[in-house]
């Protein structure tokens, strides 16, 4: 056991008052108040954080108007790049830092941290380059006056820009959404989650460091009903972009009716992975494991629905009982650590609640089920594993948002893909086999924004992303996102 010593800089980080980030200023919350930050690797509080309020977030959504109004509209795209490419380099510098503050606000392991660091990065230098391709195009436009006519599209910044993120990916999720508000010329309110925003607080430090004009980006720390609900439902708001629970992404949805800004939803998921009879099954088990218990199977693409076909099933469980047995749950901080904690003690319950009921409910528990021994320290759980044959438990149906699989089998192809697709949910989806033409007809069938064919999880910033049915609104992501945060104007001009 090998656990990580603070960095220096991170302890001066973690040492400082937490203040709101608005107008490129460090204010304290209107109402003086703040909120504990807990290390869910041993449930020590070891932050605090200012609560914002109504107040506040009048403040930072006025210092982003101003912003938009004023200096930011005046920076030409090539200098948008270059301050994105800055901030890139900042980030990079502070790789460590960042992932140690990572580590200790979510508890993933310090490698899945830096993997989400790389990602962030990846993602901001992909829209990096984007400012200066954004253009509208001129139009062949037929007027029945018969006049000279001149038409032409402006691709126009949208304007305010409200970004809500949730706990899981702290930094990446923020630049899914700020790297293009940014490569736009949008300016941007960031909501983190009240058990994640330390992540947020240090990338303000960089954004400030990267000579950004004052208001371009805000963080505002606090709770949902204070802080994210006047947010979402502010008229000087132009777009909301958010990524949490379908539930709250209804109420987002709501709130925009106000001032009908425009909205871009990334929900929930309960995706189905499936293992054809002639796939390789050592392979495609170990791909599900992954595909599960990575982030603590805390994702919203976790491929929690594992269909098996009858001819293969056996094995299947067999490897992945053995793959989830093998991963070492401990500490994030501790070079051996597979797999972290759950987020919070709301989230453990949760995940053990769920654990519970599907045992009451005739679900067979291959592996796992509770929390290693002598670890109830913090909020550790074991992969776990369970058969459900008929598919009649609530973990075979309901989003977990933890590390638990479910294992179903089958035989009839056109039953499968219809119980793959049988959920509320259609996020991301996944097929092992090593037949070419199963793999293209399949992915075709499954009602899901993302498919993959042999693997799980792949994202990349050029690809658009997001889901069907009750999995959100919109993609992120790719160059179809730049129209999410721009306005298109029709100019006409009669020539005669």
């Amino acid at each position: 056991m090998a656990v990580v010593t603070i960095n220096s800089d991170v302890e001066r980080f973690l040492a400082q008052p937490k203040k709101l980030y608005i107008g490129g200023e460090w204010v304290a919350a209107s109402s003086g108040a703040t909120f504990e930050i807990e290390n869910p690797a041993n449930k020590q509080v070891f932050a605090h954080c200012a609560t914002a309020v109504e107040a506040d977030i009048d403040a930072a959504v006025q210092a982003a108007r101003d912003a938009f109004n004023g200096e930011w509209s005046t920076v030409q795209p090539a200098q948008r790049s270059i301050l994105m490419n800055r901030l890139a380099a900042l980030m990079e510098a502070d790789s460590d830092n960042l992932a140690q503050i990572l580590t200790l606000d979510n508890g993933k392991t310090l490698l899945h941290a830096k993997g989400e660091i790389a990602a962030a990065l990846a993602i901001l230098r992909y829209f990096a380059g984007w400012p200066s391709k954004i253009e509208g195009s001129t139009l062949p436009v037929s007027p029945r006056s018969g006049a000279p006519m001149f038409a032409y599209t402006r691709k126009e910044a949208v304007g305010v820009c409200a970004l809500i993120v949730p706990w899981n990916f702290p930094l990446s999720m923020c630049l899914w959404k700020l790297a293009p508000a940014l490569a736009t010329g949008c300016t941007s309110v960031l909501k983190p989650s009240e058990t994640t925003p330390l992540a947020a607080l240090r990338l303000a430090e960089l954004f400030d460091q990267a000579g950004f004009p004052k208001g371009v980006f805000n963080v505002v720390t606090g709770f949902g009903d204070r802080a994210g609900a006047p947010l979402a439902a502010h008229n000087d708001v132009d777009k909301i972009a958010f990524t949490g629970s379908t539930q709250v992404g209804k109420m987002i949805g709501q709130a925009a009716l106000g001032n009908m800004k425009k909205v871009s939803l990334e929900l929930g998921g309960k995706s189905p992975n499936i293992i054809m009879p002639d796939a390789d099954i050592v392979r495609a088990a170990q791909g599900a494991a992954d595909g599960i218990f990575y982030n603590q199977g805390q994702v919203c693409t976790a491929a929690s629905r594992l269909y098996v076909h009858d001819s293969v099933l056996d094995q299947t469980l067999e490897q992945l009982a053995k793959h989830g047995s093998g991963y070492v749950v401990g500490n994030g901080l501790d070079s051996d650590t597979t797999i972290g904690p759950l987020v919070s003690a709301a989230q453990h319950g949760i995940v053990s609640n769920y654990i519970a009921k599907a045992v009451q409910e005739g679900a067979e528990l291959i592996c796992g089920g509770q929390a290693p021994a002598g670890m109830d320290h913090g909020h550790y759980m074991q992969p776990t594993v369970f058969l459900d044959k008929a598919e009649q438990t609530c973990i075979a149906r309901e989003e977990i948002f933890g590390p638990v699989v479910t294992v179903m089998s089958w035989s009839d192809t056109d039953e499968l893909i219809h119980r793959a697709n049988n959920s509320d949910f259609g996020l991301a989806a996944g097929v092992w086999t090593n037949n070419l033409q199963n793999a293209h007809r399949i992915a075709a069938q499954l009602k899901a924004g993302s498919v993959y064919v042999n693997c799980w999880n792949v994202v990349d910033p050029a690809a658009p992303f997001g889901g069907y049915k009750q999995s959100g609104w919109g993609r992120e992501m790719g160059k179809n996102v730049i129209d999410a945060y721009t306005e298109t104007k029709s100019v006409f001009v009669d020539l005669s």
